[in-house]
């Protein structure tokens, strides 16, 4: 099947495509989470649940893989560099306690993908201490298991975590889409700035489309 994406199509099989959902976690979505620590509006990331929800369950129903990711380190922070932790004068750090628990440690409440979005049994969930989803994590292995070459994306933050799990994931040959009303910054420019950059040049990095546009190509099938 081929969705009408930019710069052009982009073609798929189901059996081969698996969808990525980057960080949805409550610490970066919810108010009184990490991200609002930061000083951040985390209305701007609220606003794409719902369309997030809606490719979930088109996704679902049409029996694809999906893989969800969460950035989280350990409890005693051994994958956590202290040049992350210490960047920055935030009010809080990674491990330190906030309102839903410790910062993006494994397991505390705010770690935990938002209900709306909350995995299925069955569905992959990885752990990730950085950035990419591929870093550190056995993503590549698992996908190339069940035969996937296709990756369709959406999550957050569009600049940071979404475009670097991207990216790594044209460096080992996937061919990706990037669903553009399903990612999203806090900063609307950056997001901006990185969907331009990734399908540049003829798709240099990847495609991107609006979601509306992959639930009609997933009907039409």
């Amino acid at each position: 099947m081929h969705v009408h994406a930019q710069p052009f199509a982009y073609e798929f099989d189901l059996a081969r495509t698996a969808l990525v959902i980057i960080d949805m976690q409550r610490d970066f979505i919810e108010p009184g989470g990490f991200g609002e620590t930061l000083g951040n509006d985390v209305a701007l990331l609220e606003a794409i649940v719902p369309a997030c929800r809606a490719v979930l369950d088109a996704w679902r129903d049409a029996g694809g893989l999906v893989v969800h990711t969460r950035e989280a380190h350990k409890a005693d922070l051994s994958d956590c560099p202290p040049a992350k932790r210490l960047r920055g004068k935030p009010s809080l750090r990674i491990g330190d306690a906030g309102p839903m628990g410790r910062i993006l440690v494994a397991g505390e409440p705010g770690n935990q993908i938002i209900p709306a979005l909350a995995p299925l049994p069955g569905e992959i969930v990885l752990d990730k201490p950085g950035k990419g989803a591929f870093h550190a994590t056995p993503l590549h292995e698992l996908l190339q298991q069940s035969g996937i070459s296709h990756l369709l994306f959406m999550g957050v933050t569009t600049e940071v975590c979404v475009q670097t799990s991207m990216r790594e994931a044209n460096d080992r040959g996937y061919d990706c889409l990037l669903l553009e009303d399903c990612t999203e910054s806090y900063f609307p420019h950056f997001k901006a700035a990185a969907v331009e950059m990734l399908r540049a040049q003829g798709a240099i990095i990847g495609w991107t489309a609006n979601s509306t546009q992959l639930l009609e190509a997933l009907r039409s099938a």
